[in-house]
């Protein structure tokens, strides 16, 4: 394996910094951007979860690779994590500029959730939403972490790789597990 030299490194460094920030900022702005493409693309939650999902067993794998010394197996399983999360990524940005946005508990789908609609989700809001909003602050907390803890193995340095990556692997992978959990949750009311 070839690895970095300090001056790409460093350079790379600025990269992530400036990903991490801009990142969120396009998805938040393009969430206020409709496009109609003719068709319903409610189908796409339900593939942006499964995505989630696999991550999260790529994720393992990844580990479980690495615990077994094999370097080259955990390489691949990270690079296909950072794949599959940057599918993710493009397919829950399109199903958000094509589709409003469905609110948990609205049942009769008229974008707001009435006091019989509340009185019937009840008390399964508040795990609802802490899972939400954790794994929507999480998503965007994990990116420099999981970039810094691959471009800190790119350039050799495998003690700085290690101590990233205690933060960052359970944060991917709760933000993975809670993308999954989250999905089956609201669910029922797309």
């Amino acid at each position: 394996m070839e690895f970095l030299d300090q001056n790409k490194a460093a350079r790379m460094q600025k990269l992530i910094i400036a990903v991490s920030v801009v990142i969120p900022l396009v998805v938040g702005i393009l969430f206020r951007v409709r496009i109609d493409v003719g068709r319903d693309m409610t189908f796409l939650p339900s593939i942006y979860a499964f995505i989630n999902g696999l991550t999260a067993i790529t994720l393992i794998a990844a580990l479980a690779a690495i615990k077994k010394q094999k370097r080259e197996l955990h390489r691949s399983m990270v690079r296909f994590a950072l794949a599959l999360s940057l599918l993710f990524l493009l397919l829950y940005v399109l199903y958000h500029m094509t589709s409003d946005s469905t609110l948990y508990g609205d049942s009769n789908q008229d974008g707001k959730v009435d006091l019989l609609e509340r009185t019937i989700i009840g008390w399964t809001m508040y795990p609802y939403y802490f899972l939400l909003i954790s794994h929507v602050l999480l998503s965007m907390a994990v990116i420099p972490l999981v970039l810094f803890a691959y471009l800190k193995a790119w350039s050799g340095n495998f003690e700085g790789h290690k101590k990233i990556v205690r933060f960052a692997f359970p944060i991917w992978l709760y933000v993975a597990v809670s993308g999954v959990v989250v999905y089956f949750l609201i669910s029922p009311y797309y």
